[in-house]
């Protein structure tokens, strides 16, 4: 691989990147992760009974409000004017699960990647939180970039 880590100066060392010099452009970036429940913690959410509150709405809210403090979380990400974020939640029944699907846009000069990765895992400890008491089982998996769009390197279908 012969690309070089933008994040690291001349030096090896870490910094931000300038992002002065680039164009703005729609930027839209695709994250999934998954949450694996046993069928009784599975059925009380569906059933919206956790005592602690709608799971899915909390974690939904929670996504959406983590993305918005991505560069507060991860210290070389550039704050963003975020366009939207939104998640969508998929109950699987066939393997006790939720698939969490996050969705970040903005109109900039840097991409939203980290701002989708940050919603979708923070929904999906947002489940883990929420059912803890009653699952010590939980398991959160295949967090991972789906697809990006904008900027120089373009689109990204994974």
């Amino acid at each position: 691989m012969s690309k070089k880590f933008s994040h690291l100066d001349e030096n090896g060392n870490p910094n931000m990147v300038d992002i002065s010099s680039k164009t703005e452009s729609k930027r839209i970036a695709i994250a999934y992760t998954k949450v694996k429940l046993n069928s009784e913690t599975l059925n009380l959410i569906i059933e919206d009974k956790i005592q602690k509150g709608n799971v899915i709405q909390v974690a939904n809210i929670a996504g959406i409000q983590a993305s918005k403090k991505t560069h507060e979380l991860i210290p070389l990400c550039h704050p963003l004017d975020l366009s939207y974020v939104k998640l969508k939640f998929n109950i699987c029944n066939d393997d006790n699960s939720i698939e969490i699907i996050s969705e970040a846009c903005t109109v900039g000069k840097t991409g939203v990647e980290m701002e989708a990765l940050i919603a979708a895992s923070t929904a999906a400890l947002t489940i883990y939180d929420m059912c803890k008491a009653i699952d010590k089982k939980i398991i959160i998996s295949e967090l991972k970039l789906k697809y990006k769009s904008g900027g120089k390197s373009g689109t990204f279908n994974g």
